[in-house]
Order: C-alpha cells, then structure tokens, then sequence
C-alpha cells in the first residue's frame, strides 16, 4: 500500500465539529516561544492529531450519526452502508451540501461505477481525516468521486499523485490508461503530463502490456509527434505493428497510422525487409505505396536534388530523437557542479543514403556557471578590472562541429539535450531542451537544477546523465515549376 498524504483546509471545521460535539481532546503540548505582535511570547496548545483520531473514531463507530449511505453499483449487485454525519459531508463537498439540504430521509442512495463503489470507503474517510492511502489501481476511481463531489484538495492532490508515480512499474501498465481518463475529466495538467511522459519514454510504453489497450486517437497523437525518444523508426513500426495486429481496426484508421511511420528514416536494408516479411504492410502496402516510393528516391539520390523537387520540409522526411549512436551520444558527468567539460561524438551527416557513409564530429562543452556577457566583469582601457560584483552563473551546452563542409549546405542541424533522471527506481527523461548551437538559446536549461546536492533529482549517483542527439533538417531549395 502506498501512503499518499493529501493537506485539506478543513482543519478548523473540524474543531469546530468536534467543541459543537464536546469531544474531549488529550494529546501533547506544542509550545511556540516566538513573539507576538506586542513582544510577549505565545504559546500554542494542539491536539490536531487527536483530532484527526477521534474522527476517524466517530466515523468507524457510526456516534452520533445522522445519515445512512447507501452506495450501489448500476447493476445492483454491489451495495456498502457507510453510517456517516450530515456536518461533516456538508463542510468538505458542495455536492453534498446541495444534496443534504433537499433530503427527506436519513438514508441517501448514491449510484457509483463498481470501480468508484469499491473505494467510496476511502473518500468518505479523507473527508472525516484530511489524509488517504491509495494504490496505482485506485488514483482513477478516486480522482472521479472528488471531482464528481467538488472536493478540489483531494482532486488536485491526486492530480499531483498521478503525475508523480508515472514512472512507477505496474504489471499491465497505467499511464496511457491515465491519459485517457484525464482527456475525459477535462483534467489538463494531468493529460499534458501523461502525454509527455509517453512521447519522451516511448520505448517503456511499447514494451508494456498495454499499449496494444491504447485507443486510435491516443495512437494517432504520438505517431505525429516529432518529440518521440526511441531506438529507431523500426522499433516504432514494430509496436504499430502489434497494435494493428491486437485491435484490427477499420481500414481507414489502419491506413492513417501507416502513413504516420517516417519511412524515410529507415535505410533502404529495412525498407526491403518490411515490404518482404510484414504482413500488415503487405495488407496496406497500396495506401503507403507513394510514401515508399519517396523515401527510396530519398535515399538514392543527394538531398539538395531531392530539395529542388519536393518539400522535403514535410514530416516523412524529418527525424524523432533516435537514441542510436549514428545520431547522437550519451555523455555523463560527474560532479557537474565543478570544471567545464567536454567531450567529441561523430553522427552520420543525414538520414539520406546518400549520407550514410558521411560522418560529421562533434565537439560538446558543458560549463556548469557560465555567465552571460552582460553579466561578466568590466574591464577599463588600462586593463584593470572593474570593481562589479558577479554572483552565480547557469549551466550551459555548446555543440558545434569540428570542421565545416561544403556538404552542410541545405542541412540545418538541430541539436536535442536529454537529461535522465531516477523516479521511482527507473530511468526517465525528465527534460528536453533543442537549439541550434547553444542551450542559451533556451533560457532554462538547468535553471531548477540543484547540481550540488548530491541527491538531487538531476543526478544519478552524483552525475549528470545527458543523451545529446543531432537532428539534420534538409531545407528545400528551388521548386520546380511545371
């Protein structure tokens, strides 16, 4: 069971609750020394965890209740009696208040989903006690009846849960599960949180058991992103390929998917090997036969021919952040917190063919206080240097290449940080910044980051894990008139 305390402002409602009730109260002295307004001391009697106990107490035992909860299912087949306290319902949940106020009867049915009705326990409990214990299985049910009865501490606060324990393992998987409930409640935060989450660790979600569970809308979204951090296209066609496999879907929706796989950015080997040995692709192969097509003239001939005559602006022809080495490289750091370091990498000039054999270096320099020039000391015209104090400086990446090229004409590299990071005992990414030579480009990177502690969450064991990918975007050049 895993212990998730969520904070409510009902604190003096309750011991108000509990004076109306003559609830005696015992439990240890707090004194605070600090001074009040007229510089005498004050001290502070609290017996909030008392209670908080005898709460939960008044709601086990049923005192002095008022109202009988009936909680059941659609079909029936489950029903709880909760004996509980009109007071108590009334203050925490509008919902509930509304509902009390109309009443005719001590007894009040409430009609839940069996999901909702199995941890209604739990819910009425965090309105008696502030506080709640929930698994990964029970975030969703719960985050429905707080906002089904308005009880915004405990919606936000699972909201909190949920975005907190995304990496956290689970047998069949919860995240895409997570996301879709989120697009259904209208919960932004959590839905923009699940999403990245997917995009940036897309390689978990492929591999767990329900990814072939997602739905065609939830598919289609991470198929156009450009953001998505994975081994390859291929391993991307292979998880699209099981999730056709796993749902059949209608032709229609199949066909969009298909055309979603940046064909492009597999060499001409697999390109081969797919059109031989898949039978999804050999099923759809007339609605991706243009696009194949393309990605073979792209891989045959030069990128700044290809340029003249197509947009090769267009997404078949633009790289996700492939974590092979052809593209990029890892780079850890250890102790960032002290010296500029550097390190040199080589990746293939583009994703053509024609590229293929071509390969550009790369040098990389991490500075973890660089200063701005507007910030750096002045110096006067006899070289001495200005008396202005400069505190702090950021972390900083530059990535430049080692030698220029004529054959870099028509390429714009895009350059793409990733910082790892420990949650929940895996490895995620936890942010992504692009730029074309300088992370000052971005203007936060780092910025939250505490690289001195050593149990910072930037760091792993005291380092800073870094993957650094090189995107070559071709730009068109002259389109042919006809």
């Amino acid at each position: 069971m895993v212990q998730q305390g969520v904070q409510t402002q009902a604190g003096m409602l309750f011991v108000a609750l509990c004076l109306h009730m003559g609830a005696a109260t015992a439990g240890m002295l707090k004194v605070d020394m600090t001074s009040d307004a007229n510089g005498g001391g004050g001290d502070t009697i609290s017996h909030s965890l008392t209670l908080v106990q005898r709460l939960e107490a008044l709601l086990l035992q049923g005192n002095g209740s008022d109202l009988s909860l009936r909680v059941e299912t659609p079909s029936a087949d489950e029903v709880k009696v909760i004996q509980a306290h009109s007071l108590v319902l009334s203050l925490q949940s509008p919902v509930f208040e509304e509902i009390l106020l109309s009443r005719n009867s001590s007894k009040l049915v409430l009609k839940e989903s069996s999901d909702c009705a199995a941890v209604f326990d739990k819910f009425i409990r965090y309105l008696y006690c502030g506080e709640i214990s929930l698994r990964l299985d029970q975030a969703t049910p719960l985050h429905k009846l707080a906002t089904k009865y308005q009880v915004t501490g405990l919606q936000q606060g699972i909201t909190q849960y949920m975005t907190q324990n995304l990496a956290r393992e689970s047998t069949s998987g919860h995240v895409a599960g997570w996301y879709e409930y989120a697009v259904q409640a209208g919960d932004v935060t959590l839905r923009d949180s699940c999403i990245q989450f997917m995009a940036w660790n897309i390689s978990s979600v492929l591999q767990s058991g329900e990814w072939v569970t997602i739905s065609s809308q939830l598919l289609m979204s991470l198929l156009q992103r450009s953001d998505l951090i994975l081994q390859s296209e291929m391993e991307l066609f292979a998880g699209l390929e099981a999730w056709i496999i796993q749902n059949e879907p209608d032709g229609l929706t199949a066909e969009n998917a298909l055309r979603a796989v940046r064909y492009a950015m597999m060499p001409p080997r697999e390109l081969f090997r797919l059109q031989t040995q898949s039978a999804i692709l050999a099923r759809y192969q007339e609605s991706v036969r243009d696009l194949l097509y393309m990605s073979y003239q792209f891989h045959s001939a030069s990128p700044m021919q290809m340029a003249k005559y197509f947009d090769v602006n267009c997404s078949l022809f633009m790289p996700r952040n492939y974590l092979s080495p052809v593209w990029g490289s890892s780079w850890i750091i250890n102790n960032p917190s002290r010296d500029d370091r550097s390190t040199s990498f080589q990746t293939q000039l583009g994703p053509s063919g024609h590229d293929s054999s071509k390969r550009v270096t790369w040098n990389a320099l991490f500075s973890p206080r660089w200063l701005p020039l507007s910030m750096r000391p002045m110096y006067t015209d006899s070289g001495a240097m200005q008396p202005t104090r400069v505190d702090g400086g950021r972390p900083r990446i530059i990535i430049t290449p080692a030698t220029s090229s004529a054959e870099f004409a028509g390429v714009n590299f895009q350059k793409t940080v990733m910082v790892m990071a420990q949650q929940q005992g895996k490895v995620v990414v936890k942010h992504v910044y692009n730029f074309h030579q300088s992370t000052e480009e971005n203007g936060d990177f780092l910025a939250e980051a505490d690289l001195y502690r050593r149990t910072s969450e930037y760091l792993i064991d005291s380092s800073l894990f870094l993957h650094i990918v090189v995107k070559p975007l071709y730009q068109s050049l002259i389109t042919r008139k006809n």
